[in-house]
């Protein structure tokens, strides 16, 4: 059943989803992020066009073809480091889907999520997105997507947090939940974070599984 924004149909699954993100150098062309599913398989890029976009504060989200899903832009002039969600390519005279805002104190996320013309739909997001760990929850206060440090079973090691999962709720578009971790990343990208990997006792078949119900 689907439930909250829809960026792209396509990526509204019926089963709880997990991708592991891959944040990619901020020094070099097409820098971003890549996602994978389950199986390996490449699902979303991130990329900045060049040294140009970055310092427009405009990213594009695409799918693995490379087919632009979503563009999220820095609002200016905005005093709460505000953001916009454009569905597609942003043209000039094109209304933003969702705008973005942090509206907490430093080193937690603190974020707010407005949907443009659908007074009962918002998002609040929770947590420090700098330590890779906060929650997205609905206007209902339901959890519909995690961000969570990213585990290597095998070796029980808890990854850096360029490397890190997200797990969506069943219904819920994971394009635009990749669309606000891009915006978690542009927010928070100062915020300062322990990047260091850590040993840890796992149970590899569990992992997974962080939304409940």
């Amino acid at each position: 059943m689907k439930s909250g924004v829809i960026v792209e149909e396509g990526f509204v699954y019926e089963e709880e989803t997990h991708l592991t993100v891959m944040k990619t150098s901020v020094f070099c062309a097409g820098s971003g992020f890549t996602a994978y599913d389950s199986k390996g398989e490449l699902v979303f890029r991130v990329d900045s066009y060049g040294p140009d976009s970055r310092d427009l504060g405009e990213h594009v989200l695409m799918d693995a073809s490379g087919r632009c899903l979503l563009t999220v832009r820095r609002k200016r002039p905005s005093l709460h480091r505000r953001w916009e969600g454009f569905i597609g390519e942003r043209i000039e005279g094109k209304k933003p889907l969702f705008s973005v805002r942090r509206s907490s104190i430093i080193r937690r996320s603190g974020v707010t999520v407005e949907v443009y013309n659908i007074s009962s739909e918002g998002y609040q997001i929770e947590g420090s997105f700098a330590n890779r760990s906060c929650t997205i929850f609905n206007a209902k206060k339901e959890a519909v997507a995690e961000i969570r440090r990213k585990v290597d079973s095998f070796a029980n090691v808890v990854l850096g947090k360029d490397v890190f999962s997200v797990s969506i709720r069943p219904g819920f578009d994971c394009a635009f939940a990749m669309g606000l971790v891009l915006v978690l990343d542009q927010i928070h990208g100062d915020d300062h974070a322990d990047d260091s990997g850590s040993r840890v006792d796992v149970d590899p078949t569990n992992q997974d599984s962080i939304i409940s119900s």
